[in-house]
């Protein structure tokens, strides 16, 4: 081979290497913000997550004390809650339900689009009234069933 041909095809290979250079920068300028918000929507979401968590030991803890019959279930339940929660207890003859309801919004300008309600009830059986069917009209046990 020549010489000067050889110098020619060093410098077309040359160009090309140094002709896409900037590349991989404008792939990275575009991706980058959709990775941002692609984990700020991963981090919302397990927030949300803890947030149900919140309210289902929310609705737990009032179950709980309003089946001892405490006068402030709703109030403890409304503790434990995230904030902005309704509390809801619901008496029955012999069980108690408590549902809680909380509204979870992403903050900043996606409020209005990624807003979800979360939720929660629990069922506890009244104390009050499984001690009197345990204890009988006489206040004591009944006879061993056979």
């Amino acid at each position: 081979m020549r010489p000067d041909r050889c110098r020619t095809r060093a410098r077309l290979l040359w160009r090309r290497r140094c002709g896409d250079g900037g590349f991989v920068t404008a792939e990275t300028a575009v991706a980058l913000p959709a990775l941002v918000l692609l984990a700020a929507m991963l981090v919302w979401a397990v927030l949300a997550a803890a947030a149900q968590l919140r309210c289902v030991d929310a609705a737990r803890v009032g179950a709980r004390a309003a089946a001892r019959g405490e006068a402030d279930a709703a109030g403890l339940a409304r503790a434990a809650a995230p904030p902005g929660a309704v509390v809801l207890v619901d008496p029955a003859p012999d069980t108690v339900r408590v549902t809680v309801a909380a509204p979870y919004a992403m903050p900043g300008r996606f409020a209005e689009v990624l807003a979800v309600r979360l939720g929660a009830s629990a069922v506890a059986a009244r104390e009050d009234t499984l001690r009197g069917a345990v204890r009988g009209a006489e206040g004591g046990a009944g006879p061993w069933p056979d």
